[in-house]
């Protein structure tokens, strides 16, 4: 519970600092990471559910929805290999740990997938999900066409 107020602490005070007063401006606002990392990480991984992180997310956070979320789900054993081999580059550089996730248990890892599921199938007309080991060029493609239907407009990558 700790870990998740602490999330929504972060993500309550960016929003209040830098994506409110961007969006006000009408500028366009990426986040690499929001709410449903949190439900993801928290709701799932650490089995505190979704309905505790959605209303959270409701209180503190205004129920601030992006209009599109992208989500990347390579297979498991990549992604985790991916962030581990980075994890243990920024620890060599910096002598900095970040690899707290990382070293969670694999059920913990296949209920982070499997919450992001759920979340893609229960809001499809706002996450797009794009699963699978696949190239650069695949992603960037998909990322593209998914950015052009939401712009309803030539979007050039």
């Amino acid at each position: 519970m700790a870990e998740m107020a602490l999330m929504f602490a972060d993500r309550a005070q960016a929003i209040a600092a830098v994506i409110q007063p961007a969006l006000n401006a009408g500028r366009t606002v990426l986040c690499d990471r929001f709410t449903d990392s949190t439900e993801a990480y928290q709701g799932g991984g650490r089995e505190l559910g979704s309905e505790i992180v959605l209303k959270l997310h409701q209180l503190l956070c205004g129920n601030l929805q992006p209009d599109l979320t992208l989500m990347l789900l390579p297979p498991l054993e990549a992604s985790l290999g991916r962030a581990r081999r980075r994890n243990e580059r920024t620890h060599g550089q910096t002598g900095r740990d970040e690899g707290r996730f990382e070293q969670e248990r694999d059920a913990f890892h296949r209920r982070v997938l499997e919450k992001y599921r759920e979340i893609a199938a229960r809001e499809p007309g706002r996450v797009v999900a794009i699963e699978g080991d696949r190239n650069i060029e695949s992603v960037h493609l998909e990322i593209v066409e998914a950015v052009r239907k939401l712009a309803g407009a030539t979007v050039y990558g």
